[in-house]
C-alpha cells in the first residue's frame, strides 16, 4: 500500500507519499481500506517533530479516517467485511489501509457521504468528551468556543445548539464569523478587534460563560478564567498560545470554577472505546434530522497532504480539510 511518510521532521514538504508494508489486524482489530482522512493540528505537530505517536501506534500521521472494512482480526464481532465506517485513530490515517481497534469504529452516519465521514471522529469525540462528559454543558447554559470556524469549533457549535445551549465564538475574520452564525452561533466575537471577556459578559448580562472550550492554552488562561461564570468550567484542549501561564487561584475560588485539560490520542483503548460508544449513542442520532453535519472546507488528494497542512497552518480554512485516497 501507499502512505504518507515522514523521513525527518520539517515543513509540509517532509510529507512523502511512499510505498510501505500493508498493516495486519491483530486481536480485536479491524483492517480498513481508507477512502479519506482529515488534517488535524496534531498531524502538523507530528510532522514538525513535536508530537510522536503513542507506543505501538502507526508511524504515519492521521487521527481519523473513513472507509470500508476489508478484514477482521481475531475476536472481532459486530462488524463485517464491506461495512462503511469511520474511525478514531492514534495514527495511520494518511494511508490506503489502516488497522483500527474495533472499539474505535463508528458506522457512517445516516445521510453522510462516506468520504465526508472522515471529518467526524476526532472532532466529535473531542467535543463530546470535553464539553459534555467532562464539563457537563446543560441546556440554557452558555458555551464559549475559541476558534469557532475550525473543525472542532464548527462541531462544538452544532452539538451545543442541539442540546439547547447558547453559543459564543471567537474567530479572526468576518467570513469565519458568518459561517459560525450559519451553524447557529449566537454571539460572534472577532478576536482581532474585540475583547472576548467583555463581549461575553455583555451578552450574558454580566454572568459570563458556563463552559469554555479552549485551544489556545497559556495565552488565554487568565482571560478565560475571568470570562467564566460562577460554577463555570474551562476545558483546555490545545496549546496554540503556549504551554505555561499564570492562574489566579483567588478568582477561580471566588467563582467556584474548574479547569480541566485533556488529550485524546494517547488515552488507553478502553477510554477511547467509552468515548466512541457515547458518541454513537448521543451524537449519531442527530445526523438524520440535520441537527449535525460535517463541515468540509476542501478535498485534496492524499498524496498532496503537504498542501493540506499548508492550508491548516495558515488558518485558511473553515471546518475540515480532507485527504482522499486514489
Amino acid at each position: 500500500m501507499h502512505a504518507i511518510t515522514i523521513s525527518e521532521p520539517g515543513g509540509p514538504e517532509a510529507l512523502v507519499w511512499a510505498e510501505v508494508p500493508d498493516p495486519v489486524p491483530g486481536e480485536g482489530e479491524v483492517l480498513v481500506e481508507v477512502t479519506a482522512g482529515a488534517v488535524n493540528r496534531a498531524d502538523i505537530m507530528q510532522r514538525q517533530g513535536f508530537y510522536d505517536p503513542p507506543p505501538g501506534a502507526s508511524p504515519y500521521p492521521g487521527l481519523e479516517c473513513s472507509g470500508r472494512v476489508s478484514e477482521l482480526g481475531p475476536g472481532v464481532s459486530g462488524w463485517a467485511v464491506g461495512d462503511e465506517v469511520c474511525a478514531l485513530l492514534a495514527g495511520g490515517g494518511y494511508a490506503e489501509k489502516v488497522v483500527v481497534p474495533a472499539g474505535q469504529l463508528l458506522p457512517v452516519p445516516q445521510g453522510v457521504e462516506l468520504k465526508w465521514a472522515a471529518a467526524l471522529p476526532e472532532v466529535v469525540c473531542t467535543v463530546w468528551s470535553n464539553v459534555f462528559m467532562v464539563a457537563h454543558l446543560r441546556p440554557g447554559e452558555t458555551l464559549l468556543v475559541h476558534g469557532g470556524s475550525s473543525g472542532i469549533g464548527t462541531m462544538a457549535i452544532q452539538l451545543a445548539k442541539a442540546v439547547g445551549a447558547k453559543v459564543a465564538v471567537t474567530a479572526g475574520t468576518k467570513e469565519k464569523l458568518e459561517r459560525c452564525a450559519e451553524l447557529g452561533a449566537d454571539i460572534l466575537i472577532n478576536y482581532r478587534e474585540q475583547d472576548f471577556v467583555a463581549e461575553v459578559k455583555d451578552a450574558t448580562g454580566g454572568a459570563g460563560a458556563d463552559v469554555i472550550l479552549d485551544n489556545m492554552g497559556a495565552k488565554y488562561l487568565d482571560r478565560n478564567v475571568r470570562a467564566l461564570a460562577v460554577n463555570g468550567r474551562l476545558a483546555i484542549i490545545g496549546m496554540q498560545g503556549g504551554r505555561k501561564g499564570e492562574l489566579d487561584i483567588g478568582t477561580l475560588l471566588a467563582k467556584r470554577a474548574a479547569v480541566s485539560a485533556t488529550s485524546l490520542r494517547a488515552r488507553p483503548l478502553e477510554e477511547k472505546a467509552a468515548i466512541v460508544a457515547a458518541v454513537r449513542e448521543h451524537v449519531w442520532p442527530l445526523f438524520p434530522g440535520g441537527h449535525v453535519r460535517p463541515v468540509v472546507d476542501r478535498e485534496l488528494p492524499m498524496s498532496d497532504a503537504g498542501d493540506g497542512h499548508r492550508v491548516v497552518e495558515e488558518s485558511g480554512h473553515i471546518g475540515k480539510v480532507l485527504l482522499v485516497t486514489p
